[in-house]
């Protein structure tokens, strides 16, 4: 295993790498069904941003349209590849720099970004958070860190996150995680060559991990020393997970055994994607995957096997670092460092097009989430 020393100067390497081939383009969480069964949720949705400025940005979002209203910012880390919703009441943000979270409360109102209480939290000298994931149901929080998994349980009425026991749990180097919908199992990436996904189970009462037996599971068809898994992302069903495989321009594609988590690679993966592909968005049958030659390329999933077939027209020339799917699937919300790119997804063939008005202006947007506020109306 690499020392923390050595994973917090690939990371940062690796940062930069992904900033500054992003900066030519002027520029975690699956919807659980499909339109038109998914109606329009009564409340306001945002769209939260992490930046390179310094700063975290929530936009709000025509649910009709997929417009985006004028950014508000809040203070935030210089870089950070990790940002999670919790509910629609608070977000978290990891600051690898300060080895800390910053927690914000979200305004139902405005979606204006407010630190809670004795934010950020230190995670501990030696921490280096990236990739966040939460439970559903919002009680517990995960991050990706210098070998292991930091779980926390999460205060529902001020946020604040506490050490779950035993925690950090133990995974090697990884920099992003998933759980799947059910909140049964965690993914994290393996970052130690050659390569993994590592599996846990997540004990229901307490939010503990216990490592999946076989894990971590190789990646098929490995043919470099690492090919650098990112992205993580379960299906809306939770039967698959996938990660984009930055080193070999592919995504791998596992299959899930329900009562175990077990992995096994779906029939022939991993498949081809873009260049260098780090980001995944998924809804429903589609899978969407950036690339940095400024393209996305787009899916659709064998609802029995998982495999992936492109889409009629992917790869589609839109450029994006992160990439996110609003709650009723409708819009493709893409960050281009300079602004946000909406674009409406056609649920019967998977393609992809800018709304009127795209790219809406987000200075810095990097990494993005969504939330909806329930029973507020409009």
């Amino acid at each position: 295993m690499l020392t923390r020393f050595a994973v917090f100067s690939r990371r940062i390497v690796f940062l930069s790498v992904l900033v500054l081939g992003l900066a030519g383009c002027g520029s975690d969480a699956p919807t659980k069904c499909l339109p038109p069964v998914c109606p329009i949720g009564p409340g306001p949705e945002f769209l939260l941003a992490t930046t390179i400025t310094g700063s975290v940005v929530s936009l709000k979002a025509d649910q009709q349209t997929g417009a985006l209203a004028a950014a508000i910012p809040a203070p935030g880390p210089a870089v950070s590849l990790g940002l999670a919703a919790v509910g629609s009441k608070f977000l978290y943000v990891s600051d690898a720099g300060r080895h800390a979270l910053n927690v914000y409360s979200i305004n139902p109102s405005t979606g204006a970004l407010t630190a809670v209480p004795g934010s950020p939290f230190s995670l501990g000298t030696f921490s280096l958070p990236i990739g966040l994931a939460a439970r559903p149901g919002g009680d517990a929080l995960y991050a990706a860190d210098a070998g292991g998994v930091d779980a926390l349980s999460i205060n529902a009425t001020t946020g604040v996150p506490t050490a779950i026991p035993g925690s950090p749990f133990s995974s090697g180097s990884n920099l992003f995680v998933a759980v799947d919908p059910a909140g049964k199992f965690l993914f994290t990436s393996g970052d130690d060559p050659p390569g993994g996904i590592f599996a846990f189970t997540i004990d229901a009462t307490t939010g503990a991990l216990t490592a999946v037996p076989g894990s971590p599971f190789p990646i098929p068809g490995q043919t470099v020393l690492n090919s650098r898994p990112s992205g993580l992302l379960t299906d809306s069903t939770g039967r698959f997970v996938y990660a984009a495989l930055t080193a070999t321009n592919q995504i791998a594609a596992f299959s899930i055994a329900s009562g175990t988590g077990v992995l096994t690679p779906v029939p022939g993966s991993p498949f081809a994607a873009g260049t260098s592909p780090l980001t995944l968005a998924t809804t429903g049958k589609l899978l969407y995957a950036n690339s940095a030659d400024l393209t996305i390329w787009g899916y659709g999933i064998d609802s029995t096997t998982g495999a992936l077939t492109p889409v009629a027209g992917s790869p589609f020339p839109f450029a994006a670092a992160g990439l996110v799917i609003g709650p009723a699937g409708k819009f493709l919300y893409g960050s281009r460092l300079v602004s946000i790119e909406v674009l409406s997804i056609n649920f019967t063939n998977g393609t992809i097009s800018p709304v009127a008005g795209s790219p809406f202006p987000a200075a810095g947007a990097l990494q993005l989430a969504i939330v909806q506020v329930p029973g507020q109306g409009g």
